[in-house]
């Protein structure tokens, strides 16, 4: 009995398969237009989103650099400032110090410098008789030998006890100086006008006084 015919039989699924689309029967058609401008403008937009987010993490960057830098330079600053600060307040402490202890030593010193000048000025020699004038001399020598000891004591201590009184020097001197300054600021030349404008007053009334004593050496 002849059994019925199929035809799947004899077709192989495999070799099916890895046959061309052409060979097997689907071609794939051309992208048209449309598509190509469709794809070209998602590949546009897909770079504009690329250069955005390239800008923005190009600006998060530099936010980044410019917080670093500051952050830097706080640290640095801080570090300069604190060791400054520092230095500076040992500096001023001692200098303080100093300047206590020299305001201490100057109150003091202006103390002895006073009790001394108030004992010499007790001293009155009016009062002095003929039976305690030993006693009393030798008493005033004493005085004045302690109070040139603190004087000493206090020029040795402040420098500016030796500087050069301005008014117990000659006036005399003070007053010559100006005149010896100017001379030596000024040359031959200006020294010789200069003479003659302070000698030509001088020189025109003894030209006067002798014309008239010739005049009248020729009248007679």
């Amino acid at each position: 009995m002849p059994s019925d015919y199929d035809a799947t039989e004899f077709v192989d699924g495999d070799f099916q398969t890895h046959l061309p689309a052409h060979s097997a029967g689907r071609l794939e058609r051309a992208p048209t237009r449309e598509e190509v401008d469709s794809k070209v403008a998602a590949a546009q937009q897909r770079l504009a989103e690329l250069k955005r987010e390239k800008d923005e993490v190009e600006r998060e960057r530099a936010a980044l650099e410019e917080t670093r830098r500051r952050q830097m330079e706080f640290q640095t600053g801080r570090a300069e400032m604190v060791q400054n600060l520092t230095r500076g307040l040992g500096l001023l402490e001692e200098a303080e110090f100093s300047a206590r202890r020299d305001a201490e030593q100057m109150s003091k010193a202006m103390l002895d410098l006073r009790e001394a000048l108030e004992k010499i000025e007790t001293v009155h020699e009016e009062t002095w008789t003929r039976e305690n004038f030993n006693v009393e001399l030798t008493r005033a020598l004493t005085t004045l030998e302690n109070a040139r000891m603190e004087w000493n004591s206090a020029r040795l201590k402040f420098p500016t006890l030796s500087a050069p009184a301005q008014d117990l020097r000659d006036p005399g001197s003070t007053a010559a100086a100006p005149a010896t300054v100017l001379a030596g600021k000024q040359g031959f030349g200006e020294l010789c006008r200069l003479g003659l404008a302070l000698t030509w007053p001088l020189a025109l009334v003894a030209l006067v006084v002798a014309t008239a004593l010739l005049l009248l050496l020729l009248r007679r």
